[in-house]
């Protein structure tokens, strides 16, 4: 039987994570974080608030990660209800970084309490633990090659509280949402001032990011656009021999007509399911195909300016000519069926895309986990393609995008990112989380966000984080609108996570000041 502190802790850890996308209760996520506050200061011992941070890490992380149970839906080898144990593992490790972050938070405030008597939590103690929620945050998204999904700050999309992270990033943001719980804590115990003050300072701020937003402008009837398609066509029936020409038809289906302006057409994650790119030395890869034709029914759709980007399967090859590695990849097409530039999906998923220590792990079965014969080889990193006509165009494939900091080329700022993705594996909350924390990139770096999924969800999102137009999961449909424009750059796009590591330094010294007070 779990104790009251901590079954107290795993209700708010399980609750916490509502405020998350579907649900959107973000209100709910920081009264929970305010409780997480609350049983870290009364904690005995630093045993004890290692575990309450732990449990609480547990149920925060298993019911914000459930959608991954439906990814072994489609794994013929691995049965589906192997998929609700991985969500717990995951959880379970998951969990260290909260209960770590706690604990650093939790040695500030045993010392103040010696000092003042226990009269309660203070704000040297939830400076203290804002500061440490970044530095965990962002090692669980650096970490063993990082998973940052959902992390906290996503709550404020709803808010104007959100556009905070073009100026201090994602984690940094994080934190900020662990001083706000704090301060509702602080209220609870009456102490009102520093929310009073805190709150509205905190929303003034951020309604500064209106400031660098466009002037609109009359619609230029000849400028640029762009049209995301999302042919609706899942999992199902993948390994079937009609499966690429269906898939291939579905999204010639909705790709539409050119018109007066340029048009950028932009397809999902992996949907050309024939090799498009000519010379391997083998003719049998080609068995089911000749790329040639596949790119030429492809620029059939293109008017003599437009461009797309596709996505599909790179081989490569190894002296001996045999295969040696795969590439998730996108190419640019013009309309005369000619491929231009290339990119090759840098952060892949292990157990997904490849088996990390193939030779340790594969005798024990765990090659089942990976879907293919061959491991995915990753990419040399963040690139801009040029685009004629439309720019420079960033890819992030598919969850490459959840990752703060690192979806851009410093030195080569693109005018706009692309990312497909192919969410069909995701269930049902997966996809609007996906889609929160793609609209938390564009906010963070001034670029607008092209989203194309198979199922759904795809978008257009503005450089401010916004909407503009989007299809619901499960439909199938295109969007066609005028390719947004960039905003100059932010400050996060030109610090990077380094504002992140400010951000809690500054905390931490408003910590140390407030501690030396108290003495």
């Amino acid at each position: 039987m779990l104790s009251r502190p901590l079954l107290t802790a795993l209700i708010a850890g399980l609750v916490s994570a509502t405020g998350f996308a579907p649900l959107g209760l973000w209100p709910v996520t920081l009264l929970a974080f305010a409780i997480l506050l609350w049983l870290t200061w009364s904690a005995p011992t630093r045993k004890a608030v290692l575990l309450r941070g732990w449990v609480f890490g547990v149920g925060h992380f298993t019911v914000g990660n459930n959608w991954i149970q439906h990814a072994f839906d489609f794994q013929d080898k691995m049965p589906p209800v192997l998929g609700y144990f991985a969500v717990v593992l995951l959880a379970l490790y998951l969990a260290i970084y909260p209960a770590f972050a706690m604990g650093l938070a939790w040695r500030l405030s045993h010392a103040l309490k010696r000092r003042d008597g226990g009269t309660g939590p203070d704000l040297a103690f939830v400076f203290a633990a804002a500061a440490s929620w970044i530095v965990t945050e962002y090692l669980r998204g650096v970490l063993f090659t990082g998973y940052p999904w959902n992390p906290l700050g996503v709550i404020w999309l709803p808010t104007p509280i959100a556009q905070f992270a073009a100026w201090i990033g994602t984690y940094a943001l994080s934190g900020i949402t662990v001083l706000v719980a704090g301060l509702l804590l602080l209220a609870a115990r009456r102490h009102y001032r520093p929310l009073l003050i805190g709150a509205p300072l905190l929303l003034a701020l951020a309604l500064l990011r209106g400031g660098l937003a466009p002037t609109p402008t009359t619609p230029d009837p000849t400028a640029p656009r762009v049209r995301v398609v999302q042919p609706n066509i899942g999992q199902e029936g993948v390994g079937e021999p009609d499966y690429p020409e269906r898939v291939l038809v579905k999204l010639l289906e909705w790709s539409g007509r050119p018109g007066a302006a340029p048009r950028l057409l932009v397809w999902p994650e992996g949907t050309v399911n024939y090799y498009v790119e000519d010379g391997y030395a083998d003719p049998r890869f080609y068995g089911r195909a000749d790329p040639v034709w596949v790119r030429t029914r492809i620029a059939a759709k293109l008017g003599p300016k437009d461009m797309a980007l596709i996505g599909g399967t790179a081989l490569f090859f190894g002296p001996d000519a045999r295969v040696n590695g795969a590439g998730n990849s996108v190419w640019s097409l013009d309309s005369a069926g000619t491929l231009g530039q290339r990119y090759d999906k840098a952060h892949l998923v292990p157990y997904g895309e490849y088996l990390p220590m193939r030779t340790l792990l594969a005798p024990l079965g765990l090659a089942r986990l990976v879907m293919g014969e061959v491991d995915f080889v990753p990419g040399p990193g963040p690139r801009a393609i040029e685009l004629p006509g439309f720019g420079k165009a960033g890819i992030q494939i598919c969850y490459e995008i959840i990752f703060s900091g690192q979806v851009v080329d410093r030195g080569n700022r693109p005018d706009f990112l692309f990312n497909p993705s192919n969410d069909a594996w995701f269930g049902k909350w997966g996809p609007p989380q996906h889609l929160a924390q793609a609209r938390l990139r564009a906010i963070e770096e001034g670029l607008p966000i092209l989203r194309s999924t198979p199922t759904g969800i795809s978008a257009v999102i503005d450089a401010e984080g916004r909407l503009l137009e989007s299809i619901p999961h499960g439909q199938e449909g295109a969007i066609e609108l005028a390719l947004p424009r960039p905003l100059p750059p932010t400050p996060f796009a030109r610090l990077g996570n380094w504002l992140a590591f400010l951000v809690a330094g500054a905390l931490y010294l408003f910590a140390i000041a407030f501690r030396r007070r108290a003495r």
